[in-house]
């Protein structure tokens, strides 16, 4: 091993990342700084400074990052309504530049010449780690223990723990439990039963919605306030990004909005399958799309359209820092200044539908549109000129139509 003098760990004080920082102690011979993101995952964060303690940790740094989370990654990212092969709102993909962004700070800080991380060998957060510390500090080492040590199953991780005398939960003792990851923005669950596509998910995956059957018969009507692209208030109540997503989330998961069962493809090369929960995303998904709808131009929406799959895929494939994603962010960003007004959504079993929506920079004209008789002329005769330049494709002509 090449010397090492300190390490800062990406730590949640669960079991794989507990034996990683026992690992690094016993291989590197240096001191290990741990730090655990609050990203809003729900948990409890203060057991982990307990067991960094126990391990003889004199660093240990929690940070709350959920307004930065929203704000500056969740927020940016929707702007652009991505969607990784269509479907997946990026939940997992978002968040771990801004984890890596304050691994490097923290190294920077105590003059750490390393960064660790618990990826595994097979997943694609180790791209989306490696890949933001890189652009972020060259200089600054990444350790990944999966792909060093000789520990190859779930076994030998539990012998391990035993040996070193790292508590394990009596849960986590017997059959390898789901893997699971939170944040503000979603959960997703892999493993066990859903490593067969054929499978049908058990109830008990899904943590933050309920079962669409099991909703609320009656619907709720919510309003949601956009300024430049971004969400600012829910039903007029102006909110924080972090508070307003916490309260979509819970509106959503009492409606069951926001459910996908999906089998993608890692960048890694292999495929497989998730169960994720993003109420609240999903729901802004559609009122951003809505707001879009009245205020931006037909050729600007389309653009955007068409790079939302490359932006997706530069997220999903660990690129956030990458200068291309800067410069799609700075085209999107541009297209989201007259991105303002309300827009009121329906949800409803499962359903998050935009009834309505209003804008003081509507690009929409009832005047022009109306079937009725109009203030503004128009001269329907103007269409057949129209069409007669359309027809003169040549494609018309080679096939003789």
């Amino acid at each position: 091993m090449s010397k090492i003098e300190k390490i800062v760990l990406s730590y949640s004080g669960g079991l794989d990342t507990s034996i990683i920082l026992k690992w690094l102690q016993e291989t590197y011979g240096c001191e290990v700084v741990t730090f655990t993101a609050d990203l809003g995952q729900g948990e409890e964060l203060e057991p982990a400074r307990a067991k960094a303690e126990m391990s003889g940790v004199k660093d240990i740094r929690i940070v709350d990052l959920r307004e930065e989370f929203v704000r500056d990654f969740v927020f940016p990212m929707l702007r652009a309504n991505a969607l990784y092969e269509g479907q997946y709102l990026l939940g997992s993909s978002i968040a771990r530049p801004l984890i890596a962004k304050h691994l490097v700070g923290i190294a920077r800080e105590v003059g750490a010449d390393a960064v660790a991380h618990g990826a595994t060998g097979k997943g694609n957060d180790q791209l989306r780690f490696e890949l933001a510390v890189n652009a972020l500090d060259p200089s600054i080492k990444v350790i990944a223990p999966w792909r060093q040590w000789n520990i190859r199953s779930r076994m030998q991780l539990l012998e391990y723990a035993e040996k070193h005398h790292i508590p394990v939960p009596s849960d986590k003792r017997g059959e390898a439990p789901f893997s699971i990851d939170a944040n503000l923005l979603h959960t997703s669950t892999e493993g066990k039963i859903l490593e067969n596509p054929a499978e049908v998910a058990p109830d008990h995956v899904y943590q933050r919605t309920v079962d669409p059957v099991d909703a609320p018969d009656a619907p709720e009507i919510i309003t949601i306030g956009f300024e430049r692209g971004d969400p600012v208030s829910v039903n007029g109540k102006a909110m924080t990004p972090a508070a307003l997503l916490t309260e979509l989330n819970g509106l959503g998961g009492r409606h069951g909005v926001g459910r996908l069962d999906l089998v993608e493809n890692r960048f890694i090369g292999m495929k497989s399958r998730g169960i994720y929960e993003t109420p609240g995303g999903t729901i802004l998904l559609a009122a951003h799309r809505g707001i879009e709808s009245i205020t931006l131009d037909r050729a600007a929406a389309h653009l955007k359209d068409e790079i939302m799959p490359r932006y997706a895929e530069l997220i999903y494939n660990g690129f956030w820092f990458a200068p291309e994603r800067d410069m799609l962010q700075a085209l999107i960003d541009h297209s989201q200044a007259f991105v303002s007004g309300e827009v009121t959504l329906r949800l409803y079993k499962g359903s998050a539908s935009v009834i309505s929506r209003a804008s003081p920079c509507s690009l929409y004209s009832a005047d022009l549109v109306t079937f009725e008789e109009s203030a503004i002329a128009f001269d329907h005769h103007d269409a057949e000129g129209f069409i007669r330049l359309k027809r003169l494709r040549s494609w018309a002509a080679r096939n003789g139509r």
